[in-house]
C-alpha cells in the first residue's frame, strides 16, 4: 500500500477520518469506503482535536484497545500515528476538463460571431434564429453537464464545502461582474441571471441532491419539463399569478410565459435538469468507467483539457479582450463604434 494515499471510508462504523497502517505504508480514509483486510490497524481521528492526542474511547464507535479493524467495528489503539505534511491533490480527470475546454471554444467562436454582428461586420439574427439559437443552447447545455459531471467528481474525492464555498464565491463573484460589464455595455438588456448566475444558485442545489442516486435522472426529467408545465398553467387557471414569474425578481427560476429582454438568460429550470443529469452520468462513470474516465487524452486534445482548468478565468477574459481587439480595428478603418 503506498504510503499517505487519501481515500474514501464506509462501513468502518464511525464518522470521522481515519488513519490506517498496513505493509509500511500508511492511508488516511474518509467516510465512504469498505476496508476488506481487516488485519489492517485502525486509529480513530476526531477532526479538529488537540494535536498530540488521540479521542477518548467513547468518541471512537465500538470496543477499545485491540488496535485493529474487524467487520463495522473501529478500535483506537494506543500509538498514535502522525499526520503527513500534506495530502496528495485529488486527481483530474482530463477528458472532463477537455469536453469543457470544447465547450469553451464553440462558446468562443459563437461570440465572435455575435461581436461581428454587434460591430456591423456581419449582421446576424442572433434572437431569433435557429442555427444561432440552437448554437447556444447546445453551448450552454454542454457547460452545465459538464458542471454536473465536476459535481460527481469533487463528492465522490470528498471535497468539503469549505472548498466548494470557495469555488462558489468566485463564481458568485464572476457573476457579479459579468452583471456590471454588461450593463455598461447593454444598459437595457444587461446580464442579470445569465450562466453564472444560474450556476451559483443550481451547483447548491445540484450538492444537496447529489444522493438522489439514480433518482437524479427523472429529477432532470422532471426539471426539463417544469417550465412548459407551468407555461400551460400560466395561461390558463394560474394566469392571474404570470406577471409575478414574469417579473425580475422571479423570472431567474424560469417559470415565465414571456422571455425578458436580456443578452444572456440560463434560469434554473430547465437548466437545472441538464446539471443534475451530468451529476446522474457523472456517478455512473465513476462506479462502472473509472478506467475510461482517468485515461490519458491523445496529445492533439490536451490543450482542451488545460483550457477546460481554467474555464472560468476564460469565460471572464476572453470576451472584453475580442471585444477590445473589434474596437481596435474599427478605429483604425474609421468605423464608428
Amino acid at each position: 500500500m503506498p504510503p499517505w494515499q487519501a481515500a474514501r471510508c464506509a462501513g468502518l462504523g464511525c464518522a470521522w477520518p481515519v488513519r490506517l497502517e498496513a505493509g509500511g505504508g500508511r492511508v488516511l480514509l474518509f467516510p465512504g469506503v469498505h476496508v476488506i483486510d481487516c488485519s489492517i490497524r485502525v486509529r480513530g481521528y476526531v477532526e479538529g482535536h488537540i494535536p498530540g492526542r488521540w479521542p477518548a474511547a467513547s468518541q471512537v464507535s465500538q470496543g477499545r484497545g485491540a488496535g485493529y479493524h474487524a467487520g463495522a467495528f473501529c478500535f483506537p489503539f494506543a500509538e498514535p500515528v502522525p499526520l503527513p505534511p500534506f495530502l496528495p491533490r485529488s486527481p483530474r480527470y482530463d477528458r472532463v476538463d477537455a469536453l469543457r475546454g470544447l465547450a469553451m471554444v464553440w462558446m468562443t467562436v459563437f461570440h465572435f460571431c455575435f461581436d461581428l454582428s454587434h460591430f456591423g461586420y456581419w449582421p446576424q439574427d442572433f434572437r431569433h434564429d435557429p442555427f444561432w439559437t440552437q448554437q447556444r443552447t447546445a453551448i450552454v447545455s454542454l457547460f452545465l453537464f459538464c458542471a454536473g459531471l465536476g459535481q460527481a467528481i469533487a463528492l465522490e474525492q470528498a471535497q468539503g464545502w469549505g472548498r466548494f464555498g470557495r469555488r462558489w464565491l468566485q463564481i458568485a463573484g464572476a457573476a457579479l461582474l459579468v452583471t456590471a460589464g454588461s450593463f455598461l455595455m447593454f444598459p437595457h438588456s444587461f446580464i442579470y441571471f445569465g450562466v453564472l448566475h444560474g450556476m451559483a444558485v443550481m451547483l447548491v442545489v445540484a450538492r444537496l441532491t447529489a444522493g438522489w442516486g439514480p433518482w437524479l435522472w427523472l429529477a432532470g426529467g422532471a426539471a426539463l419539463a417544469l417550465p412548459w408545465a407551468m407555461a400551460a398553467a400560466l395561461t390558463g387557471p394560474w394566469a392571474m399569478a404570470a406577471e409575478g414569474f414574469n417579473s425580475r425578481w422571479l423570472n431567474g427560476l424560469g417559470l415565465i410565459t414571456r422571455k425578458p429582454f436580456t443578452e444572456d438568460y440560463v434560469p434554473v429550470f430547465p437548466w437545472l435538469g441538464v446539471m443534475w443529469w451530468g451529476m446522474a452520468a457523472g456517478q455512473v462513470l465513476l462506479r462502472r468507467q473509472r478506467a475510461w474516465l482517468a485515461a490519458a487524452l491523445p496529445a492533439p486534445m490536451r490543450p482542451l483539457a488545460v483550457l477546460g482548468r481554467w474555464s472560468l478565468s476564460y469565460y471572464l477574459l476572453h470576451q472584453p479582450v475580442m471585444i477590445g481587439a473589434l474596437m481596435l480595428v474599427g478605429w483604425v478603418l474609421g468605423r464608428p463604434g
